[in-house]
């Protein structure tokens, strides 16, 4: 799927506040390389169903095995090996036995200590990684998994660590042993060390997203393999919210355009931020914030969401509408499937320029039958002239008054809202109230 940073900061895939991103509510890494590696992976959507489903398949079965596999590997454990690569130390005795172990420790006591942790911590790294190889092991629907545990047994072969791995659990490594080890492991296994870690980075973030949607109770898509664009969603909601409101959805290609309306605050947003979170989170092979959600293969997401001037280019709102809405046009057309989502087309002109406009972007868009759209807009009037185009699913979320009080049900309707709230806001506010008593 293409996406780019544009879409990806307009759905909150990541956020310059990092609590107010999907990736903070997906990161349940317990390493700073899982973090990261979880970074990689929620930024490199898949593009093909096969891939897509390995996926689910890796984070279901880690969902029913993440809890008993061992938990003693941390980002101190990793940063103390990777660290003792790094560190230069007295070259080790070539044939260490009791005698000259114990000089070394002696005229290079510091170095001794680091090669004593290191070693330590390598071993119950070692040890722990082919346990979480061995429980994984029995996993028979992801090839990730069987490609993990097929690294793990070959790169832990070499008869020094096969040797490690038989030592028992609270065993205490002699003088010998640690300058044994550590010589070993700089001289001959710095490069499969690293990999391993790599290796064990990867299983953690791809357990986090278990443990995130195991706690989010989180539901994995299904994949039509139809060659026209197809999203049928049911009790779909926003993942960041504490409250979320559930929608569904459904566009095809004989309804491939939703025309959506409504006042300020009445969930315009939210839901279209909604769509695009969970049709992206599904290219990722991640489960999704839904009860159910079928949906066809996208070759694109772009979004038209928080477009901003550019000061220093002199460039206006405007006219950076413009240029989004050029370069959406530009994509669409190679006839592939994609999901469009724009938020409040043409907010940065006057009303009558911005209807006219709109009707003119939405009068092309709505033939590109290979691609989805959802589009919401204040301007309601344009809604008339539109209604001939028998593919453009007209909805709008309700609000009403109450004692001079708004009421958002946040439900999507049928039909066409001329809700008019603005000054509503401003007066609830008491900023009529202030600018009456200026002076």
């Amino acid at each position: 799927m293409q996406v780019d940073k544009t879409t990806l900061q307009d759905i909150s895939i990541f956020h310059s506040d990092e609590t107010q991103s999907v990736f903070y509510w997906l990161n349940h890494s317990t390493t700073k390389g899982g973090r990261e590696y979880l970074r990689i992976l929620l930024s490199n959507p898949l593009n093909n169903i096969a891939a897509i489903e390995d996926t689910q398949n890796t984070i279901k079965y880690l969902m029913s095995v993440h809890q008993d596999l061992p938990t003693t590997i941390t980002n101190g454990t990793i940063m103390v090996i990777e660290s003792f690569f790094e560190t230069a130390t007295d070259i080790y005795p070539k044939h260490p036995n009791i005698w000259n172990s114990i000089v070394y420790k002696i005229i290079s006591a510091p170095d001794f200590s680091i090669t004593k942790y290191s070693a330590t911590h390598f071993v119950g790294f070692i040890k722990d990684l082919v346990c979480i190889a061995e429980k994984l092991a029995k996993n028979e629907k992801s090839s990730l998994i069987a490609q993990w545990c097929n690294l793990i047994v070959k790169k832990t072969e070499e008869p020094v660590i096969q040797t490690v791995l038989k030592w028992p659990k609270d065993k205490k490594m002699t003088y010998r042993e640690i300058l044994w080890l550590g010589s070993y492991l700089k001289l001959h296994f710095k490069k499969q060390t690293l990999e391993l870690i790599e290796l064990y980075n990867k299983i953690d973030a791809y357990t986090s997203l278990a443990i995130a949607s195991k706690k989010h109770s989180l539901t994995f898509p299904v994949f039509n393999n139809s060659t026209d664009p197809l999203i049928h969603a049911k009790g779909l909601y926003h993942l960041l919210l504490k409250v979320p409101v559930c929608y569904d959805i459904q566009l095809n290609k004989s309804t491939n355009f939703m025309f959506l309306t409504g006042a300020n605050m009445a969930g315009k947003s939210t839901f279209i931020k909604s769509v695009g979170t969970s049709i992206y989170l599904a290219h990722i092979g991640m489960s999704v914030p839904a009860e159910h959600i079928e949906l066809c293969l996208f070759e694109g997401l772009l979004t038209n969401i928080q477009v901003e001037d550019n000061l220093i280019r002199g460039e206006s709102y405007f006219y950076n509408e413009v240029k989004r809405i050029k370069r959406t046009v530009e994509k669409i057309s190679d006839g592939k499937r994609w999901l469009i989502l724009i938020d409040e087309l043409f907010k940065g002109t006057n009303v009558q320029d911005a209807m006219k406009c709109s009707i003119a972007v939405i009068e092309g868009l709505h033939k590109m039958s290979n691609a989805l759209f959802i589009l919401s807009t204040h301007l309601y009037e344009i809604a008339d002239p539109l209604r001939k185009h028998t593919n453009i699913d007209f909805r709008f979320f309700e609000t009403s008054v109450h004692d001079d009080q708004l009421v958002f049900s946040y439900q999507l309707q049928n039909g066409v809202s001329n809700d008019r709230l603005g000054y509503l806001i401003l007066k609830r506010e008491g900023v009529v109230e202030m600018l009456n008593k200026l002076h």
